[in-house]
């Protein structure tokens, strides 16, 4: 009498000596099936790896500190990231996860590639720069898989809101560099733009919430740009 099928393979979804071609059957279209989703998972993470090339396209005001060009985003990003991990130990805090404070560097800008960069002294593109961006994200980060955009997401809110010791280090960090270029480039950008010192400091005096130590050292380059000429004094 031929041996008849117990069901093994239908409710444990393994190999039962009764059926072997159903079980073999359903082992084959398993690897097929997690294969599919590897590819498409891949797929995604390669198509926003693509995407966001076009961040070395989108110009800041800002001039590298030679003076010959203006920074891209993408020169910007990676700039702030080797500063976290060079000055990590003059941040306020202790115990600071100076991973997750890269990872925010390197994409807090992204959204830039659909909104574009609006530059801090811009009162007009200041206004609906947080609604820009807001749709930009979830464009840009909906391209990855899930679980990956939904961090990446996270970490962008988390910056943006300044409400954590990374995110306040970080944007400490984002908005020092700018002040070190347009410094050492002799006020190139601040000139353009007629920027005041009183201007500066009131955009980015909460950077001392990230680094009390970095802003003093501000502080002193914003007082030594100002009688240099870089900047205007209004109190003049």
């Amino acid at each position: 009498m031929a041996n008849q099928c117990c069901g093994k393979w239908k409710k444990n979804k393994s190999y039962c000596k009764n059926c072997p071609k159903k079980a073999k059957k359903y082992k084959k279209k398993n690897v097929v099936s997690r294969e599919k989703v590897h590819i498409t998972r891949l797929q995604k993470q390669m198509e926003f790896i693509i995407e966001i090339d076009k961040l070395k396209t989108i110009i800041r005001q800002s001039h590298i500190i030679d003076g010959t060009k203006k920074e891209n985003d993408a020169e910007h990003s990676w700039h702030i990231a080797l500063m976290a991990l060079v000055l990590s130990e003059h941040s306020n805090f202790k115990n600071i996860d100076i991973l997750k404070v890269i990872k925010m560097l390197l994409i807090h800008d992204l959204v830039e590639i659909d909104a574009g960069d609006t530059y801090a002294y811009d009162e007009k593109g200041n206004k609906d720069k947080r609604e820009r961006e807001e749709l930009a994200a979830k464009r840009i980060f909906g391209l990855l898989p899930k679980d990956q955009g939904k961090e990446y997401y996270k970490l962008w809110l988390e910056f943006e809101e300044l409400k954590t010791k990374e995110s306040r280090f970080a944007s400490a960090l984002d908005r020092v560099q700018p002040i070190l270029l347009n410094y050492h480039a002799q006020g190139k950008s601040w000139k353009e733009h007629e920027v005041s010192k009183q201007m500066v400091i009131k955009r980015n005096e909460y950077t001392k919430d990230g680094s009390r130590k970095i802003w003093k050292y501000i502080e002193k380059i914003l007082d030594d740009a100002t009688e240099k000429g870089y900047l205007i004094n209004e109190k003049h």
